[in-house]
């Protein structure tokens, strides 16, 4: 058993965010929560950790709502890495990652084994050489892999990951997700990129509207049609290897044909080239 949900539904200013969702992973899978903006990943992230409570239905963490656990607890087994992550106090990313370890420090401030696992975190994120640079001075994408990092040393067994791969460039996504997804933890990761997520989660939910509406994995779930249906482009699905390559393609709309109809027209009735004079000539 693991981090699970159960006919979550939850509004924010009077309008309906998360409508009647169920999940129920198999221990150490990673699921891609996907769908355009506005379709309630972060709520829904936010809701399986505890951060908002729903207004209907239950978070269960191996079984037992997750309200009835203390906060120490459920962060010793669930950790969440948010979008954006700011401070105004400048410290190094090594004390970034210890954060972390608060759930596992006593009152008298001890942690056994604490450092091991900051130092484990930071090598699995690949910041072990930046652990000792100042906050300020990280760019978007380093800040976001210190981020992951103290989320690791949570040694967490739930990991949720709300945009992971926002900043960073190419081959640190790939790095990061190929990482996350060989962990042994049951990881909820929320992505924008329909490839990324064909590539690592084994399996993906589909929100429209707060609202499931595809669960399989990426061979299964994800179509040309509901691609069209929830994204509102046109996309083209290759097979590779049994992971779906997409390819997108914009739905023209009437302003398009309005100005291809302009464009013909023009030419139409000016067979002649402009005479466009070099730069200077008036």
């Amino acid at each position: 058993m693991t981090l699970s949900a159960m006919s979550l539904r939850w509004s924010r200013g009077g309008s309906l965010v998360v409508d009647d969702v169920t999940l129920d992973p198999v221990p150490g899978e990673t699921i891609g929560l996907l769908g355009p903006n506005g379709s309630g990943k972060s709520s829904l992230l936010r809701l399986l950790a505890g951060v908002d409570r729903p207004d209907s239905g239950v978070v269960t963490l191996d079984g037992t709502d997750i309200r009835t656990l203390g906060r120490r607890t459920l962060a010793r087994r669930v950790a969440m890495v948010d979008q954006h992550s700011h401070t105004e106090v400048d410290i190094r990313v090594r004390d970034v990652v210890r954060l972390g370890r608060i759930p596992y420090t006593d009152v008298l401030g001890r942690d056994e084994g604490g450092e091991a696992a900051v130092e484990w975190a930071l090598a699995v994120t690949g910041m072990t050489e930046h652990a000792d640079r100042m906050w300020r001075a990280m760019s978007g994408g380093e800040r976001q892999r210190a981020q992951i990092a103290r989320a690791l040393a949570q040694e967490p067994e739930e990991l949720l990951l709300d945009e992971p791969t926002n900043h960073l460039d190419i081959r640190h996504q790939l790095d990061i997700l190929e990482r996350v997804a060989a962990l042994p933890v049951t990881g909820y990761v929320a992505l924008h990129d329909l490839n990324l997520a064909a590539m690592f989660c084994d399996r993906v939910v589909v929100l429209a509207e707060g609202r499931i509406v595809a669960l399989g994995t990426p061979s299964d779930a994800l179509t040309s049609e509901l691609i069209e249906h929830v994204y509102g482009v046109q996309a083209s699905l290759t097979d590779d290897g049994g992971t779906p390559v997409i390819r997108y393609h914009r739905i023209p709309t009437s302003a398009d044909a309005r100005r291809s109809s302009a464009h013909a027209g023009g030419r139409e009735g000016n067979t002649q080239s402009p005479h466009i004079p070099p730069l200077g000539v008036r």
